[in-house]
């Protein structure tokens, strides 16, 4: 399952009236539930369990178990209404690269013309290179991190001039 299929089960979830929806293959494991008390979280690993409590109001909480990271993307917004720029966001925590190694160019550099799905850094999250793509085909105007340095989820990393 994509990322951008988890986003759209969870947009769907919280839209209808459903509480929880489990999805389980060969490669990972799914739990979306929904809650407006306090809600325990739990996420599988090898060989033990992890429970945790989070207070959370009415909104869904994913838990995964994967071999291969899940990772929910969310789509560049737009910076004002009356801007023609949209902001590209980090989709989660980790460590912000803008290259796929020291020794080589960054993906994209101010001024660069990138293409809807086009690599333009990588975020290391938990010992995962994770490939961030470009949510829509553009020009990058400004570079709103530094290279090596923590990112937040949903912290603004790029601004990109649509085409």
């Amino acid at each position: 399952m994509k990322a951008k299929e988890i986003q759209d089960l969870i947009d769907f979830i919280a839209k209808s009236g459903l509480d929880e929806v489990n999805i389980e293959t060969e490669s990972f494991k799914l739990n979306v539930k929904r809650s407006s008390s306090l809600v325990t979280k739990a996420i599988e690993t090898t060989s033990q369990q992890i429970f945790a409590p989070v207070a959370t109001p009415i909104a869904p909480v994913v838990q995964t178990v994967a071999t291969q990271p899940v990772v929910s993307i969310p789509a560049a917004e737009p910076v004002a209404a009356s801007s023609n720029t949209v902001i590209v966001r980090s989709p989660m925590i980790g460590t912000f690269y803008r290259s796929s190694n020291p020794e080589t160019p960054a993906f994209v550099e101010v001024g660069a013309e990138v293409k809807k799905g086009q690599v333009v850094c990588i975020i290391e999250a938990m010992k995962l290179f994770n490939e961030i793509e470009s949510e829509v085909s553009g020009r990058i105007v400004k570079v709103l991190v530094e290279n090596a340095t923590p990112v937040e989820y949903d912290q603004p990393l790029f601004i990109v001039e649509p085409n």
